[in-house]
């Protein structure tokens, strides 16, 4: 465990566990919410309050994909499903690189060198992450370096949960959201400015507390917020242009909010004809790179 400070903030981060976030407290109160996904075999039941998803993020449908002319198998690694899911970057140990009080950098290093290993992902990649606490919350940034010897699609994101109280309200715009078919991957495209697309706006922020959601919303504008009505603060989210999606997933009886800002589309391998999917191909020492900014709000004024 590495533990950061400045003023009334803690973040733990535990690199050993996928890069992963064990808790945010500000003043001890909770921001994030420690949740154990049996499903993410690799966690192996550890509750983590948010983790890294490269060079993915999303399924990719039947964990498989064709590039370049290339067919590619990888392995299942979401319990229950024929899927793949959210890279591998989380499912492995990272490098400390760099520790002071208030920051930390860490680094994961992927080479396809074994058959277990190419079915995990098929090209070898870097990712740095440098996590920075500031008097008003924390930034998040991530660089994916492209370490092999040939082009290779990535796209990356950062997968927080958010401690969901009853009065809970969440606001963003987007211009469209990916509704699901089988498995949980994206089909049907719809513009939220449509009849069909209205009811998933969060352009005026909604109540949590009976919205049940698992979507990637499309043409997100980089910022969210999210509050309680009694609350003195709320926590903003600012992400920089390269992020441009935004999943979000919350149900009735989960007492979090997963708002992720990623890069890509679900299954953005599979979408070519879609010109924004957000995939990223990168060339050979090619890298791709963006921040993600949680900001603490007095909302007293």
């Amino acid at each position: 465990m590495i533990e950061l400070t400045k003023g009334t903030h803690r973040v733990g981060l535990l690199p050993e566990t996928g890069g992963s976030i064990a808790y945010w407290k500000v003043n001890d109160a909770d921001i994030l919410s420690p949740v154990a996904d049996e499903r993410l075999a690799a966690f192996e039941g550890q509750a983590v309050a948010a983790y890294p998803l490269v060079p993915y993020s999303g399924r990719i449908a039947g964990a498989g994909f064709s590039f370049e002319g290339q067919d590619y198998a990888l392995t299942p690694n979401f319990g229950g499903e024929s899927n793949a899911i959210h890279g591998n970057g989380w499912a492995h140990a990272w490098t400390v690189a760099q520790q002071d009080p208030d920051r930390a950098i860490l680094l994961f290093d992927h080479t396809p060198d074994t058959e277990e290993r190419a079915r995990e992902w098929p090209f070898a990649y870097r990712c740095v992450m440098s996590f920075v606490l500031h008097e008003d919350g924390l930034s998040v940034e991530m660089v994916v370096v492209n370490r092999d010897e040939k082009p290779q699609p990535v796209g990356f994101g950062f997968h927080p949960f958010f401690v969901k109280g009853a009065a809970a309200t969440l606001g963003f715009k987007a211009r469209g959201v990916w509704e699901n078919g089988a498995g949980q991957v994206p089909t049907t495209h719809l513009l939220l400015d449509d009849d069909a697309g209205l009811r998933w706006s969060f352009e005026k922020a909604r109540d949590l507390k009976d919205v049940s959601v698992d979507n990637c919303f499309s043409g997100w504008d980089g910022e969210a917020e999210l509050a309680e009505r009694e609350a003195e603060f709320s926590v903003r989210i600012e992400a920089d242009p390269v992020f441009q999606h935004l999943v979000v997933y919350t149900a009735p009886d989960k007492p979090f909010v997963a708002v992720e800002p990623v890069t890509n589309m679900g299954d953005a391998v599979h979408h070519s004809e879609v010109m924004e999917r957000g995939l990223h191909v990168l060339a050979p020492g090619g890298r791709v790179n963006g921040t993600i900014r949680f900001r603490i709000v007095d909302r007293r004024g």
